[in-house]
């Protein structure tokens, strides 16, 4: 165990502070006469409070005591699906009148530190998935509030956990401005490539006029059709390339001993532009069925379902591989390459086919679909096949040129990521600022903090702090704010 800074105190969070997990969701107190603001996991992200969707709940006067937010206390994400947002926390500065909070968070109301400081040290304990090794359950991970009041944590005296955190956020703020600046450029980048292809997709980048091409009405809203040079058409994808749907995964069948394990693909596995294989997924099918949905090279796969603005996003498959088939939710066009070169359909579909789906997508409360039917209807520029070859280099080659910004772009993020730590690192091992032997060693407000607060209950998240301890805790907090 490594020797502490000067002045600096090994203990627990429950050591100085109180830990408390919130009041449960229950369809009794969706109404009554006492209705209180609460927050819940939802309303605490990476960087701060998430307000702009408050829920209501009804809690009594008591309970309103209990689990009432003060300024300065900080809410933990308890649990979560994805165990690296286990214990993202966020720090509460009274935004809201009467704010309670649900069980799906943790409360910490520090009573020996600052809580900034605070809030810093728990994030970064979240970040490097700290909270994550420590969570349990299987789907969704659990820190839960006894463990959390029971993390160790190696507490600076007050006056330099100030210290620290001015320049902890000075140098961090500088580091969020060039991440920002980065992501800015990607963002343009992203639009840069979808301009190429779209452009060069509906015959933009051929130096002779254009026209508007007609396509046979079929009852749907194509909305405005690009004008396209002379000798290009418009078709229907059903047209010009065989659309089926994927396999349904049926639980109540994986274990028919006639079925056999092959991959298969599902949303998260096709992006816009690339194909992500870094986790393919496994499922038992009917010999038939792995045979009827065989991927083959050149096969232009489009998502069905998922976010609005992700309906007809995809790529092509080129057999990486073997034996891989698609899910129901991952559309396989088959295009006749003697028609169209299947990058053309896949960046005519990425670009135009991403504004179309949009259109004539359904959308329910939380995702968005278009149907196997409709997708056969998307509208596709058709060049003269003996230019087709030559506009696939056109395109790959100005695209080549967006990747390469892009690679610099995303090591900059890499390094920026990594300051990142290494400041956080240096701040809580005591070598960020320099030690003030006048400054009050942590042992002493930790000792005065355990001589004002009455005996540890059993459950620590349902003991109150003493009147004593809530001064000196006010106190802390208004100085340090």
């Amino acid at each position: 165990m490594s020797e502490l800074p000067s002045g600096w105190a090994r203990s627990t969070l429950q050591d100085f502070s109180e830990v408390r997990l919130g009041r449960q969701r229950s369809p009794k107190n969706h109404n009554g006469s006492n209705m209180r603001p609460y927050l819940r996991a939802a309303n605490v992200g990476w960087q701060g409070l998430l307000l702009n969707d408050v829920k209501f709940m009804n809690f009594t006067e008591d309970e309103v005591d209990t689990y009432r937010l003060e300024r300065g206390d900080i809410v933990l994400s308890e649990a979560s699906g994805s165990a690296g947002e286990v214990g993202k926390p966020a720090l509460w500065n009274d935004e809201i009148d009467d704010c309670c909070f649900q069980n799906t968070l943790i409360r910490v109301r520090t009573h020996a530190a600052n809580p900034r400081y605070l809030l810093h040290y728990l994030r970064y304990e979240a970040l490097r998935g700290a909270f994550a090794q420590d969570s349990r359950g299987v789907g969704i991970h659990h820190i839960g509030s006894a463990r959390l009041a029971q993390w160790k944590i190696d507490l600076p005296p007050l006056a330099e956990q100030q210290r620290i955190v001015e320049a902890l956020e000075d140098h961090l703020s500088r580091l969020d401005f060039v991440e920002s600046s980065l992501r800015n450029v990607t963002a343009r980048l992203s639009t840069l490539r979808d301009k190429i292809t779209g452009i060069a997709t509906t015959g933009g980048v051929v130096a002779e006029s254009r026209v508007a091409a007609k396509i046979h009405e079929v009852g749907i809203d194509d909305g405005p059709l690009p004008l396209l040079p002379v000798g290009w058409r418009w078709s229907r994808l059903g047209e010009i390339a065989h659309v089926v749907g994927g396999v349904t995964k049926d639980g109540k069948k994986q274990n028919d001993p006639e079925f056999i394990s092959v991959p298969y693909l599902r949303v998260a596995n096709v992006q816009r532009g690339r194909l992500n294989l870094a986790d393919v997924s496994m499922i038992r099918v009917a010999p038939k069925k792995a045979e009827q949905l065989l991927l083959k090279h050149g096969d232009v796969l489009l998502n069905e379902g998922g976010d609005r603005d992700k309906l007809g996003r995809g790529w092509i498959w080129e057999e990486q591989i073997p034996g891989c088939i698609h899910q129901n939710h991952v559309f396989r066009a088959r295009v006749d390459q003697s028609i169209l070169h299947p990058k053309l359909l896949a960046w005519h579909a990425n670009g135009f086919g991403k504004r179309w789906c949009e259109l004539n997508g359904k959308q329910s409360v939380n995702l968005a679909s278009i149907s196997l039917s409709k997708i056969k209807l998307l509208p596709v520029a058709i060049p003269p096949p003996d230019i087709q070859q030559d506009l696939v280099s056109h395109i790959e080659s100005r695209l080549s040129v967006a990747d390469a910004a892009l690679e610099t772009v995303e090591a900059g993020l890499l390094r920026v990521a990594a300051l990142r730590r290494a400041v956080l690192r240096r701040a809580f091992s005591g070598k960020l600022v320099e030690q003030d032997p006048a400054d009050e060693p942590a042992t002493v407000l930790l000792d005065r903090i355990r001589s004002t607060r009455p005996a540890r209950a059993p459950r620590l998240q349902t003991r109150k702090p003493s009147t004593a301890t809530k001064r000196e805790s006010q106190a802390v907090q208004e100085t340090l704010l």
